[in-house]
């Protein structure tokens, strides 16, 4: 698609979004049911064509994205109306009468940008709070997952009409010619890197923004946990989607009186789930392409690998893989791994293991297994983190009831449930005051003294 056409594709949905159309609850409503009832059609079709481009079995394939979405959605439908509503608050006695209030307004024409590991899951999530809010929406996916993109084309273009919510296929250049034009807001997912360039973008128009990138999500496992249901739930969280997964345990922080034990049981976990050829397993999925297959094997140290480290290129696989006594000058340390190896690394008391992960840039993710209540109080005290899961991973994603999002080099913004109406919402206060009675106090040639002054703005709240 050439720049032409994608600012004729915007100037049509800032002029639809200018009818109001979009802005009525009963106009809103009837999108999601349409958009569900999309979905419902087009299972079999997202099914194949994400065990297509990742290997993503059934299972992992509607768990972790199709059915992720229908959640999300279900839930906005449930709420939306009350989430519409304007919201009354008080208004100070030096403004009375009057009333104060908060309206919900749609932000306009927005953009978002998926990536390839979720393609269909962290697109059409946030797609779905921008629909609630009341938006028109231009989405751009993943070419690094072609076959997902097709699927989501088909399923946008026989739903909805081009001027109100459309998807761009195509390449870097047609994500460069989208972030030239002025939307009213940008929601980007991807890596840090890219989410600087958008960033830049947007800074040129103003734009506001949500970015959901990354980062080396920590994992502390305490001493005082159970072993055997850390190492299942932590190989679990790791090697989903093969490691292919933003907020993925990146690497742990173990306390060393265990480090032995847990890597023991991660190693029989690890069998457990995927055989003892895991390549042979149809619940293990595939690295996404060749350039992300490379960057991983370099990673590698045969010194350090205590598992794993098999390949094979052809078929795009690397088996889950454990590296030991791996230190901050390893190269599988500079970056996020975001593939299926998982370094450990050893501390003595919890202060070391807070103090490693404060010298490093703020994770997406955090987790911690730990039954003691002192060390998760500390831990979520002295450090910062887009997110937390104590005792489990990914889980706390999976919920309408918290936001997700991340915090300085993880990103910015965030949503899931109401936060997502919010995210694409502008919250407009609104006074209200009575014309019948005018003091004439505040006005020239002022009257009262600034002591007196003072006694009244203490009232102002």
């Amino acid at each position: 698609m050439n720049q032409k056409d994608i600012q004729n594709i915007v100037k049509k949905q800032k002029d639809f979004f200018l009818t109001n159309q979009t802005k009525a609850y009963s106009f809103r409503i009837a999108q999601l049911k349409k958009l569900k009832l999309a979905i419902e059609n087009n299972e079999e079709l997202l099914l194949k064509a994400l065990y297509d481009d990742l290997k993503k079995s059934k299972f992992e394939a509607y768990g972790g994205e199709i059915g992720f979405v229908m959640a999300e959605l279900d839930y906005t439908i449930k709420k939306l109306k009350k989430w519409m509503k304007d919201k009354k608050v008080s208004t100070p006695i030096l403004h009375q009468p009057g009333t104060s209030y908060i309206i919900n307004e749609p932000l306009g024409c927005v953009l978002i940008i998926g990536p390839w590991n979720y393609p269909f899951q962290l697109l059409f999530a946030p797609l779905i709070g921008a629909i609630a809010a009341g938006n028109t929406v231009i989405l751009k996916s993943s070419e690094l997952a072609p076959k997902s993109s097709a699927a989501m084309y088909k399923i946008i273009s026989e739903t909805f009409k081009e001027e109100y919510v459309t998807l761009i296929e195509g390449e870097i250049q047609e994500a460069t010619y989208l972030l030239q034009e002025n939307f009213d807001y940008i929601f980007f997912t991807g890596s840090t890197n890219v989410g600087k360039i958008v960033m830049e973008a947007a800074a040129k128009n103003l734009t506001p923004l949500t970015l959901e990138l990354g980062g080396k999500s920590p994992c502390i496992v305490d001493k005082a946990t159970n072993l055997k249901v850390t190492a299942r739930r932590i190989v679990w969280g790791k090697f989903f989607n093969a490691g292919q997964t933003c907020i993925a345990p990146d690497y742990l922080i173990v306390q060393k009186d265990v480090k032995i034990d847990l890597i023991r049981l991660i190693k029989k976990e690890i069998e457990n789930f995927y055989g003892e050829n895991p390549q042979e397993s149809k619940d293990y999925p595939r690295i996404i392409n060749e350039r992300h297959f490379d960057r991983l094997v370099s990673y590698f140290d045969d010194k350090k690998i205590a598992m794993g480290g098999v390949i094979d290129k052809n078929d795009k696989y690397i088996a889950p893989t454990i590296m030991d006594n791996v230190n901050w000058d390893d190269n599988v340390m500079q970056d996020e791994i975001f593939g299926p190896i998982l370094p450990v690394l050893e501390y003595g008391n919890i202060k070391e293991a807070i103090d490693i992960i404060n010298a490093h840039p703020k994770p997406l993710a955090l987790y911690l297994f730990s039954n003691s209540k002192l060390v998760e109080e500390r831990v979520l005290e002295n450090t910062s983190s887009g997110g937390v899961c104590i005792n489990d991973t990914l889980s706390h994603i999976t919920t309408n009831y918290l936001p997700f999002g991340g915090v300085g080099n993880s990103g910015m913004g965030d949503y899931h449930g109401i936060y997502s109406f919010q995210t694409f919402s502008h919250r407009k206060s609104v006074m209200k005051k009575n014309i019948s009675i005018d003091p004439p106090i505040r006005y020239a040639p002022y009257k009262l003294s600034v002591k007196n002054l003072k006694k009244m703005l203490k009232f102002i709240g």
